[in-house]
């Protein structure tokens, strides 16, 4: 979370849940402006793919990144990542990653998938270029160390309140991450997996 300096930090509570209907974990954000004044906040995920087995992660995490491709979908706010096959018995997988506001919304929302392009060179996820005032690249496709991560900035009046969902899940083919991505763009559809779970 970016914040202006200088004025008493807006109230901020982190929920997180996993959804009984998807594989998909919510993690919903609530913001209240306690201050008498307006307040911009950005807020930024950051989310780390493996897209295979756990063997094949801890055999060789680098070369089974080679195989995934990322995109970008506007119409859900989501981010798609497929891996190739690399041979007819892989499972096929697709992870998706989408964004759900509720309230004001001040900014169009950016979005990364290239890790080294959010982190910068020699800095970690404690301390990522991406949060240095950068806007995030929009690079999608088939990039080296994949990752997702999604940004929208947020205008809080004075009492004002917004939630914000970030839904990370995988399905077992693209055509339901992508069902999936838009059913979790609705905010209300990101309540009711809390009311459920």
């Amino acid at each position: 979370i970016g914040l202006d300096l200088g004025l008493p930090l807006p109230a901020t509570r982190l929920e997180i849940a996993v959804s009984p209907a998807d594989d998909a974990e919510v993690r919903r954000v609530s913001l209240t402006n306690h201050s008498d004044r307006p307040r911009e906040i950005e807020l930024t995920s950051y989310v780390e793919l493996g897209l295979g087995s756990i063997a094949e992660d801890v055999a060789n995490p680098a070369f089974g990144k080679l195989f995934v491709e990322t995109e970008w979908i506007a119409e859900s706010t989501a981010l798609l990542a497929r891996r190739r096959q690399r041979s007819p018995h892989d499972p096929a997988m697709v992870g998706f990653h989408a964004l759900a506001i509720q309230g004001p919304v001040q900014a169009q929302v950016e979005w990364e998938t290239d890790r080294m392009r959010f982190l910068g060179r020699g800095r970690g996820p404690g301390d990522p270029k991406a949060l240095d005032g950068r806007a995030l690249s929009g690079t999608t496709g088939a990039v080296l160390d994949p990752i997702f991560s999604l940004r929208t900035r947020l205008r809080l009046a004075p009492g004002g309140f917004a939630r914000v969902s970030f839904t990370t899940g995988v399905a077992a083919d693209e055509a339901a991450a992508r069902e999936c991505a838009q059913k979790y763009h609705d905010h209300g559809v990101a309540a009711r997996a809390f009311a459920l779970a």
